[in-house]
């Protein structure tokens, strides 16, 4: 037997000085139970009893149960209501009898015309929740023919219409019987692209486009568009605007309020600078009906893209605190376009106590922006760390190549010269070196990532024969990996390796050797301070590097997390070593709006240190 549910329904009370004061309704509901009962709670919860006399209360009552039983097939039920009143009815006591159900005796769906062949269109038949022999349930048969209307709008078949949609029920035999035919019409195609207050290059925007003109048309394509637009970082405001005309009485014709197009007053970003797709917009007003020529076939959508450059000189200032270098601030001027070809220019000033650096780069986009461009890089450095005080300036001139699977080549060539004392070395150096690198990140939810990884591999070549101070090949790799157990749980896992082979390593500056410890690395260990050392006991780098890490975390409650972690690494000179250095510890996150605060309290196993506490601010990735 059902248990009985009870359910108070509040109306709202209407203070004028006029209007009488509004009664209130409990109502006991019984004989149904789980969503059946939630319909009939929903369905009664807008019920006013001040508004009927009580054999009129007793029959709207009676109505609205019965639709809402019909929606899952429930057409002859038995209902017992009792109302019970002092003065005016206040409380109905409600036993639903809801009786035999109605099943799926005939199923027909049809799609005719040209999306008769259009795989998306059979996929979404082949996969429809309706069954024969299922009972009747008209969400489902609602959702249907709402998924239908807007896959038909999606892929451009705007003269779409249903001839035929009705279910005939059949209490007697419990039966019902669902015909649905969607006739498509015609598919359109992309038709002319137009551009509008745009400052770069038309032919640069057109190298970017998803679509072509004469392609079949895919809403999706118009939002990957100005997806990409937005990555360039050149426009203040883009809207992608199909125009198209609509036949009457035609599915799209019954949806002006749902369209296609995608209308983006800002371009929003995410932490991490990437476009937020999710920031689009579907407005109705961005799509306007065009005339168009009754003979043209098949008929085509012509594409208006409406552009606001964005500001040429754009500021930021930021600060924030980390164990390794404690308070930090950085400047930045972004000059995201500087002309026609969308070349930009940015500079990045940053301060901490161990560390400062100025930096630039001017970006060079070629034929297809987003994937190819050239870079050129300079910048001074100044390190005062440990046992280390140097003083680096630089410049690189990089080819850079974007790839299909998300990976990004650099081929680069770069100039550093160092004046360094690490330890008891003084010496000031000058570089020629090429490199190589490979790098991807992947993220979901990029400010508190619950699914990612991330990959970078280098390899850099230096020799005296074409005027280095030194002669090495250097490479490194790094990965990490975030992964969710469920919707509480997060594991992190990180390694580096690196590796060096030279002759000479007196003469290899401090920014290429190798350190670790700290935040990012080992924790309970202070910044860089584990590596090869001299005599004296202070640090002079090592050859070789490797790091591991594997992080557990467990949702507290809410945007609080605990974790729980090991880390263990070291740098040497010969390759395995003789002793990795390991730390473990607690943590607590907080996701803030600004970004993942973390706190942790590690112990490191081989130092005097009982402990060591480790503070950021941001994201891992």
């Amino acid at each position: 037997m059902a248990k009985p549910r009870i359910v108070k329904l509040f109306s709202a009370f209407v203070l004028t000085s006029l209007a009488p004061a509004s009664v209130a309704l409990d109502a006991d509901v019984s004989g149904v139970e789980d969503e059946v009962a939630d319909n009939v709670v929903n369905y009664l919860a807008g019920l006013d009893a001040a508004e009927y006399g009580r054999q009129r209360l007793e029959a709207e009552i009676d109505r609205r149960i019965r639709d809402a039983l019909k929606a899952f097939g429930y057409y002859e039920p038995q209902i017992d209501i009792r109302l019970q009143e002092n003065g005016n009815v206040e409380q109905a006591d409600i036993d639903i009898q809801s009786g035999p159900r109605v099943k799926i005796t005939e199923l027909a769906v049809e799609i005719r015309s040209d999306a008769e062949n259009d795989d998306a269109f059979r996929e979404m038949l082949d996969n429809m929740d309706l069954k024969e022999g299922q009972p009747l349930r008209h969400d489902r048969y609602d959702g249907l023919r709402s998924r239908l209307s807007t896959l038909a709008l999606e892929r451009g078949y705007f003269d779409s219409r249903f001839t035929n949609r009705r279910i005939e029920v059949r209490p007697w035999q419990e039966s019902a019987r669902i015909y649905l035919t969607l006739d498509s019409g015609e598919r359109h195609v992309f038709g002319n692209i137009s551009y509008e207050g745009s400052q770069i290059e038309e032919s640069r925007l057109r190298n970017m486009l998803s679509f072509e003109t004469g392609e079949p048309y895919l809403a999706g394509k118009l939002a990957e568009y100005n997806q990409r637009l937005g990555e360039t970082g050149w426009f203040r405001s883009i809207a992608v605007r199909p125009r198209i005309q609509w036949a009457a009485g035609s599915v799209a014709q019954a949806h002006r309020n749902w369209w296609e197009a995608v209308d983006r007053q800002s371009t929003a970003t995410d932490p991490n600078g990437a476009p937020d797709a999710g920031s689009a917009l579907l407005a109705a007003d961005a799509i306007s009906a065009a005339a168009r020529a009754g003979s043209e076939r098949p008929p085509r959508v012509p594409v208006d893209i409406d552009l606001i450059p964005a500001d040429r000189h754009q500021f930021e200032v930021g600060i924030g605190y980390a164990t390794d270098v404690g308070p930090r601030t950085q400047f930045s001027w972004e000059q995201p376009w500087l002309n026609e070809d969308g070349d930009s220019l940015n500079h990045d000033l940053y301060l901490s106590g161990p560390e400062q650096e100025f930096s630039g780069e001017y970006l060079m986009p070629l034929e297809d922006p987003l994937r190819d461009r050239y870079e050129l890089l300079y910048g001074l450095k100044n390190r005062d760390i440990e046992d280390t005080q140097s003083l680096e300036a630089s410049i690189e001139l990089a080819r850079r190549w974007r790839f299909d699977n998300g990976w990004i080549q650099r081929l680069y060539f770069r100039t550093t010269y160092e004046d360094f004392t690490q330890a008891d070395q003084k010496d000031q150096i000058l570089l020629y070196y090429p490199g190589i690198s490979w790098a991807r990140t992947r993220t979901r939810n990029p400010r508190f990532p619950t699914w990612g990884d991330r990959q970078r591999i280098t390899l850099e070549v230096s020799d005296q024969l074409w005027g280095s101070d030194a002669t090495f090949v250097r490479t490194t790799f790094d990965t990490q990996w975030i992964r969710m157990l469920g919707d509480d749980t997060r594991f992190i896992g990180r390694a580096g390796i690196g590796a060096m082979s030279t002759d000479d390593f007196s003469n290899i500056p401090p920014s290429l050797r190798f350190f670790t410890g700290g935040d990012n690395s080992v924790r309970g260990y202070s910044y860089q301070s584990l590596a090869p050392e001299n005599e004296e006991g202070e640090l002079i780098g090592g050859q070789q590097l490797l790091t591991a890490s594997i992080e557990g975390q467990r949702r507290i409650t809410g945007d609080w997390w605990g974790a729980a972690f090991v880390d263990t690494g070291n740098a040497f000179d010969d390759w395995w070593p003789d002793d990795l250095a390991t730390g473990a510890g607690l943590g607590v996150r907080w996701v803030s709006p600004v970004g993942p605060i973390r706190l942790d309290v590690a112990h490191p196993f081989d130092s005097d240190d009982p402990w060591r506490l480790h503070f950021a601010i941001g994201p891992e990735f």
